[in-house]
């Protein structure tokens, strides 16, 4: 059964990757209390690794926001001098993140597997180290998190079927729409040096 939790941060949710692919700064605001809703949601639920995620997503969300706030004169958009422009990752920067991603996402999924209460030890893992990875790669600006978003919004879909939310996997479902407009909209946006 939804209930107030689930539907307030769906609601913050939806807010703040909405904002996100419109490149607007202010999807960090409504990113710090959605970090601290989600934190209350999975606690409950007792989905440890997305429970743990929340602060350090904090963090990564207030990196981000100096990032985007802050750029290197060479990073300056064209459109806003005070705003960092989207950029793009090389093949191996990509390739050594997604390995350092999926290296820890073993280590944290045999873990969880042994010493928690975790229902998807492995799922829940991976999902975790590739949100990191997506959030970094947002709070830097880089097109390519949108399609690490992508794959954690289908995986968070499954993860959230599986423990029994209702509301989220809908969420789910409008991330993954977002998701592929927001990497249309940041593809161009790279092209024109914004």
């Amino acid at each position: 059964m939804t209930d107030w939790l689930e539907i307030v941060s769906a609601v913050l949710g939806l807010g703040c990757v909405v904002l996100a692919g419109r490149n607007s700064k202010y999807n960090f605001w409504v990113g710090y209390v959605y970090n601290i809703f989600l934190f209350l949601l999975f606690w409950r639920q007792k989905l440890i690794a997305a429970m743990v995620l929340q602060p350090v997503s904090l963090c990564i969300n207030i990196y981000g926001h100096y990032r985007w706030t802050h750029p290197a004169e060479n990073e300056r958009s064209a459109s806003d001098p005070t705003s960092l422009k989207v950029s793009r990752l090389s093949s191996r920067e990509w390739s050594g993140l997604l390995l350092v991603a999926l290296v820890f996402g073993s280590a944290l999924g045999g873990f969880l597997s042994e010493k928690t209460g975790d229902p998807s030890p492995w799922l829940d893992s991976y999902i975790l180290m590739l949100t990191f990875l997506a959030q970094y790669m947002s709070a830097i600006k880089c097109v390519e998190c949108w399609i690490v978003w992508l794959v954690v919004n289908a995986a968070n879909l499954a993860l959230y079927l599986s423990s029994g939310l209702v509301l989220m996997p809908i969420v789910s479902g409008l991330y993954l729409a977002n998701g592929v407009w927001s990497l249309i909209s940041w593809k161009k946006l790279h092209g024109n040096g914004q």
